[in-house]
């Protein structure tokens, strides 16, 4: 199971919301940059980014700051937040990112996502923002009426990377993962299914790989010094 540390990035610095709460911001760093290179050395292989201003505002901000980054790692880098056009897909993939996630505009407009995973097979990711199972778009300050795993279905066939399935209510709240929601998508769909939210302890590490998910996000607990990168690292492996 991989593993992906990650940095959410608002107004070019690193933080991290509670359940997806623009009003429940903690800053860890003012320098991304530094915290990715930090990860590297730790042995990540894998970085997954978000632009806060950009889920929110519905267009990336943070260009510059992720082009940095990009440049200063050797690690596979996806990027979400506000990605909702093909230009923007576009400009971002310029950037050196490998994979971008896409949730908003996929629910929205379903047609058109398929069209843009065509056309760049296995660089878009599905990303499935669930709040009590019910997918939630726009930063997560929306909640629609649209099952997870319903809209997983519409993507079947499509050549997507993978899905990154993000459950708000542990989102940012040390608790560990929603494991059996976790799971119950992973058997769902034929892509790797990839955890977010709540991944706190070596032993939600352990519980999400024997429960078959391809790869788990680990962020505040990175920050909080609840998990050490290695002891991930170390508990995918195994």
């Amino acid at each position: 199971m991989q593993i992906w540390p990650a940095i959410d990035l608002l107004g070019g610095k690193c933080v991290r919301l509670e359940q997806g709460d623009y009003a429940k911001e903690t800053v860890f760093s003012d320098n991304p940059v530094a915290i990715a290179k930090q990860f590297q050395a730790q042995g990540a292989q894998h970085l997954h980014l978000v632009d806060l201003d950009g889920a929110r505002d519905g267009r990336p901000t943070n260009f510059e700051i992720v082009r940095s980054i990009v440049e200063a790692v050797d690690m596979e880098c996806e990027l979400g937040g506000g990605v909702r056009d093909q230009q923007t897909i576009e400009a971002l993939l310029a950037t050196g990112l490998n994979r971008l996630v896409l949730g908003t505009s996929a629910l929205k407009n379903a047609d058109w996502f398929r069209q843009m995973c065509q056309q760049y097979p296995g660089q878009l990711v599905l990303g499935i923002d669930a709040r009590n199972g019910m997918v939630a778009t726009d930063g997560w300050l929306e909640t629609s009426d649209t099952p997870a795993t319903e809209l997983a279905d519409q993507f079947r066939g499509v050549p997507l990377a993978a899905i990154v399935y993000t459950d708000i209510a542990t989102d940012g709240m040390l608790a560990g993962p929603n494991v059996p929601a976790m799971a119950e998508m992973q058997r769902h769909v034929d892509v790797p299914v990839v955890a977010s939210g709540g991944v706190t302890r070596v032993d939600d590490v352990q519980q999400l790989a024997a429960a078959g998910l391809a790869a788990a996000i680990i962020g505040r607990a990175l920050y909080a010094d609840k998990i050490t990168l290695p002891e991930a690292l170390e508990a995918a492996r195994n």
